[in-house]
C-alpha cells in the first residue's frame, strides 16, 4: 500500500476514534459526569485529524508543482 493510500486509510480510522470520543464527551455532559479527562478524550484524535487533513489537503497542489503544471 502507497504512503498516499495508507494515510488517507488511518485518517479514516481516526474519524471513527474522533466520532466515538465526541459521544462519549456528550453521554458524560448529559449525565452530569463530565471531567477534564474525558474533555481531552477527543484532542489526540482530532490532532491526527488535523495533521493527516492538512496532508490529504495540500496533496494535489503539491502534485501539480511537482509536475510543473499551474495551479
Amino acid at each position: 500500500m502507497s504512503w498516499n493510500k495508507w494515510v488517507r486509510q488511518a485518517h479514516r480510522w481516526v474519524s471513527v476514534a474522533f466520532t466515538a470520543a465526541v459521544i462519549v464527551n456528550s453521554v458524560a455532559v448529559l449525565r452530569g459526569r463530565y471531567s477534564s479527562r474525558v474533555g481531552l478524550l477527543a484532542v489526540f484524535p482530532f490532532a491526527l485529524l488535523l495533521l493527516t487533513g492538512l496532508y490529504l489537503f495540500v496533496l494535489p497542489y503539491a502534485a501539480k508543482w511537482r509536475s510543473g503544471g499551474r495551479c
